[in-house]
């Protein structure tokens, strides 16, 4: 017994088919990896800030891109412990570029989170 091709499910794939190829010729490129990111969102936040920041505390892959919080040296003390940090929020496209930034707290180096 021979089995008969369905011809609207032969057209229904085509058309997911054809979706698919369009999605991926207009979703633009690959989201940079993770540890790209990290290097994007300090030294973009250090370009607007004007100081060097200290670390990457952490990364988080959002939909649109990434998220990253940063800590900044916002006043430099002696001894090294009294210094004033600061934590940033800082937001980037896929491709690592910088959409926003905002700071979420200000410290004092040698404060201990509980």
């Amino acid at each position: 017994m021979a089995t008969e091709e369905n011809p609207d499910r032969k057209e229904t794939d085509r058309k997911e088919t054809h979706r698919k190829e369009e999605a991926a010729r207009h979703s633009g490129p690959e989201r940079i990896a993770a540890p790209a990111a990290m290097r994007h969102a300090a030294g973009q936040l250090a370009q607007m800030l004007q100081c060097e920041p200290d670390s990457v505390s952490a990364l988080k892959a959002t939909d649109d891109g990434w998220s990253a919080d940063v800590e900044v040296v916002e006043i430099e003390r002696v001894p090294d412990t009294a210094s004033v940090m600061a934590s940033y929020r800082v937001h980037l496209d896929a491709q690592g570029q910088l959409l926003g930034y905002e700071r979420t707290r200000r410290y004092g180096r040698g404060q201990i989170d509980r």
